[in-house]
């Protein structure tokens, strides 16, 4: 039933911006190509089209990728208007890339206005939406009732993500412990009503839409007799397992061929997103290989000069699913500088030309990864990619390493930006590495990109 009713919930929401959008483009072609200031002449029926389907398909997907189809009943009101902003604006930017590289640009005019108007509407709609369904909520229309058996640990987790989700119109009025002491008491707002095996007589006491049986491991065994309990009853009986001390990354429950499966570790990325990723990887690495053409020109022929050796250096490092690959950089140290065998780069390293310690500070050295990029081995955005000689040694110091190459290595990371490079905490990177796999969307990575443009790449903690 949550499953449903979110999916309802969200193919309204999904229906509705796709209505607004429309809207907004119409006025926007309306006022720049019929108003006072209109050319000759408007663009070819066809040219619009194209350019409104694209609109239709960019646009929900960014706001897909922000997170705003999901319920999120903490999220403000002012936090809703501003993600929306955001997507707006990515999703602006990959509607004129793509204009751009693949066919006649579309009147900027009429983009500008229609990035304005669908601000605003999409904005004032969500808005009053949202005020509109928590005044029903308020006033108790359409709530569903639940009774939770189980007061501990798995219980609770029931509490807070029903909490979290109030728009869908679920409360818990109850929850049955084992333990007597609890009775009468209230556990996050919400009153112990029984003992579990009470049950048949809470049910009949109040009345309940739906029971969630939330029991730790040790109760499994009482399963059988609720079930054969809640048989006598007409109410909606879930299960939540304990399992939540095994879940590691992206787990969560799963269906193949009718058979249920419960995830406890995976990969973050399936589906579209790989597909969106790696458009986002491929589109951006393209324009920025453009950019910063003139200066990886200048830099080869400046390594090529001050020391002798390759201009690239290709070195060993591994990637998604534990994959090696060949990092591609520019050379900053000398040709024999692992002679005695593979070490970590340290400050005021001995082994780095003198126009090495310039690239490496500057992260300029990096670059040609963008050829990474591009051949499929690495994304603009990830953890960075680590030698695998030391990665054995990094497993079994740290907890959940391994799950760093769940995803693409990348050029820069959430760990990069906040200063974590060179000789600093291992540790706190992969907490931040794991905080960006779990949280990854399109907007997080065109977040990470502007601050590495703007001055991420200067880090103090680059040698």
């Amino acid at each position: 039933m949550f499953s449903r009713f979110q999916r309802f919930y969200t193919s309204i929401k999904v229906v509705t911006d796709v209505t607004v959008l429309a809207i907004a483009f119409a006025i926007a072609y309306g006022v720049r190509f019929y108003g006072p200031w209109a050319p000759e002449a408007p663009p070819p029926l066809e040219d619009t089209l194209v350019t409104l389907a694209m609109v239709l398909t960019i646009f929900p997907l960014a706001f897909h990728q922000a997170r705003l189809y999901a319920t999120n009943r903490v999220r403000s009101h002012i936090g809703e208007v501003f993600e929306i902003f955001k997507a707006s604006v990515l999703a602006l930017l990959i509607l004129v890339a793509l204009n751009f590289f693949f066919r006649e640009r579309y009147s900027r005019l009429t983009l500008g206005l229609f990035l304005v108007l669908e601000f605003v509407l999409v904005s004032t709609v969500r808005v009053i939406s949202r005020e509109v369904l928590n005044q029903l909520r308020r006033r108790g229309h359409n709530i569903k009732t639940i009774l939770v058996v189980g007061a501990g640990e798995v219980g609770q987790r029931v509490i807070d993500t029903i909490d979290s989700h109030r728009e869908l119109g679920f409360r818990i009025t109850g929850l049955l412990t084992r333990r007597p002491e609890k009775l009468g008491t209230t556990i996050k707002g919400v009153p112990v009503v029984g003992m579990i095996d009470e049950i048949d007589r809470v049910l009949q006491a109040r009345p309940v839409d739906q029971v969630i049986i939330a029991l730790p491991i040790e109760d499994q065994p009482l399963v059988k007799n609720l079930m054969e309990t809640l048989a006598l009853h007409t109410v909606d009986v879930k299960f939540v397992p304990d399992l939540f001390q095994y879940v590691t990354l992206s787990g969560g429950l799963e269906e193949f061929g009718g058979l249920p499966i419960i995830s406890l570790q995976g990969g973050p990325l399936h589906g579209w997103n790989v597909v969106f990723k790696r458009a986002f990887d491929v589109l951006f690495a393209l324009i920025a290989l453009v950019i910063t053409a003139p200066v990886m020109i200048v830099t080869a022929i400046a390594v090529k000069l001050t020391s002798p050796g390759p201009i690239l250096y290709r070195q060993e490092r591994m990637g998604m699913d534990g994959r090696t690959f060949q990092i591609l950089k520019f050379r900053t140290m000398r040709v024999d500088a692992e002679r005695s065998g593979a070490q970590m780069a340290s400050r005021d390293d001995p082994r780095r030309t003198p126009l090495g310690t310039f690239l490496r500070r500057t992260s300029i050295d990096e670059l040609p990864q963008l050829f990474n990029v591009l051949k499929g081995d690495m994304s603009l955005v990830g953890p960075r990619p680590e030698r695998p000689v030391f990665i054995e040694d990094f497993k079994r110091q740290i907890p959940r390493y391994h799950l760093r190459h769940k995803v693409k290595a990348g050029i820069t990371g959430w760990a990069q930006i906040n200063g974590l490079r060179g000789q600093t905490s291992i540790q706190k990177r992969i907490e931040y590495d794991l905080y960006y796999i779990e949280n990854w969307s399109l907007l997080l990575d065109l977040k990470i990109l502007i601050r590495t443009a703007l001055g991420g790449f200067l880090s103090r903690n680059a040698y």
